[in-house]
Protein backbone atom coordinates (compact mmCIF):
# COMPACT_ATOMS: atom_id res chain seq x y z
CA UNK A 1 0.00 0.00 0.00
CA UNK A 2 1.03 3.49 -0.89
CA UNK A 3 1.02 5.14 3.12
CA UNK A 4 1.50 8.78 3.61
CA UNK A 5 3.79 9.43 6.05
CA UNK A 6 2.08 10.42 9.34
CA UNK A 7 -0.36 8.44 8.25
CA UNK A 8 0.64 5.41 9.59
CA UNK A 9 -2.31 4.87 12.12
CA UNK A 10 -5.03 5.50 9.66
CA UNK A 11 -3.69 2.71 7.26
CA UNK A 12 -3.74 0.53 10.51
CA UNK A 13 -7.22 1.28 11.51
CA UNK A 14 -8.45 0.61 7.67
CA UNK A 15 -6.79 -2.27 7.92
CA UNK A 16 -8.67 -3.67 11.47
CA UNK A 17 -12.00 -2.68 10.04
CA UNK A 18 -11.30 -3.93 6.56
CA UNK A 19 -12.04 -0.17 5.21
CA UNK A 20 -10.50 0.80 1.93
CA UNK A 21 -7.42 3.28 3.18
CA UNK A 22 -8.06 5.69 0.62
CA UNK A 23 -11.18 6.40 2.28
CA UNK A 24 -9.92 6.59 5.91
CA UNK A 25 -7.08 9.07 4.37
CA UNK A 26 -9.71 11.24 3.08
CA UNK A 27 -11.74 11.79 6.52
CA UNK A 28 -11.07 14.58 8.71
CA UNK A 29 -9.19 14.38 12.00
CA UNK A 30 -10.41 16.54 15.06
CA UNK A 31 -9.25 17.41 17.96
CA UNK A 32 -10.93 19.40 20.77
CA UNK A 33 -8.84 21.28 23.26
CA UNK A 34 -10.15 21.92 26.54
CA UNK A 35 -13.17 23.80 24.74
CA UNK A 36 -11.25 26.32 23.74
CA UNK A 37 -9.67 26.10 20.57
CA UNK A 38 -10.35 23.01 17.97
CA UNK A 39 -7.88 21.58 15.10
CA UNK A 40 -9.62 19.81 12.09
CA UNK A 41 -7.15 18.31 9.78
CA UNK A 42 -8.62 17.02 6.19
CA UNK A 43 -11.22 19.97 5.56
CA UNK A 44 -12.68 21.33 2.14
CA UNK A 45 -13.47 24.59 3.24
CA UNK A 46 -14.80 27.19 5.56
CA UNK A 47 -19.09 27.17 4.37
CA UNK A 48 -20.05 29.83 6.91
CA UNK A 49 -18.72 31.81 9.59
CA UNK A 50 -19.54 34.19 12.34
CA UNK A 51 -18.62 34.29 16.17
CA UNK A 52 -21.55 32.35 17.24
CA UNK A 53 -21.49 29.01 14.20
CA UNK A 54 -18.60 28.14 11.96
CA UNK A 55 -19.31 25.65 9.18
CA UNK A 56 -16.89 23.27 8.27
CA UNK A 57 -16.64 21.15 5.27
CA UNK A 58 -15.05 17.88 5.12
CA UNK A 59 -15.49 14.66 3.09
CA UNK A 60 -17.59 13.03 6.29
CA UNK A 61 -20.09 15.92 5.56
CA UNK A 62 -20.28 19.63 7.39
CA UNK A 63 -18.80 19.96 10.90
CA UNK A 64 -21.03 23.04 12.37
CA UNK A 65 -18.93 24.49 15.79
CA UNK A 66 -20.96 26.30 17.88
CA UNK A 67 -20.12 28.64 20.93
CA UNK A 68 -19.13 32.37 21.27
CA UNK A 69 -16.63 34.39 20.39
CA UNK A 70 -15.01 32.44 17.66
CA UNK A 71 -11.99 33.05 15.43
CA UNK A 72 -9.93 31.10 12.95
CA UNK A 73 -6.50 31.72 14.87
CA UNK A 74 -4.77 29.96 11.72
CA UNK A 75 -5.68 28.12 8.17
CA UNK A 76 -4.08 26.76 5.71
CA UNK A 77 -5.57 23.92 2.46
CA UNK A 78 -5.40 21.07 4.99
CA UNK A 79 -6.01 22.49 8.48
CA UNK A 80 -7.92 25.02 9.92
CA UNK A 81 -7.70 26.45 13.71
CA UNK A 82 -10.45 27.76 15.46
CA UNK A 83 -10.36 29.09 18.84
CA UNK A 84 -12.99 30.81 21.59
CA UNK A 85 -15.51 29.30 23.82
CA UNK A 86 -16.47 26.07 22.09
CA UNK A 87 -20.39 24.72 23.54
CA UNK A 88 -20.63 22.35 20.64
CA UNK A 89 -19.53 20.08 17.64
CA UNK A 90 -21.56 18.29 15.69
CA UNK A 91 -22.44 16.96 12.10
CA UNK A 92 -24.84 18.52 10.05
CA UNK A 93 -26.68 16.56 7.62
Amino acid sequence: MDRKRGDGVLWEVAELFDLPGELVGTLPHLELLGGKQLFVERHRGILSYSEEVLDVNTAAGVLRVRGTGLRILAMTAEAVRVGGEISAVEWVR
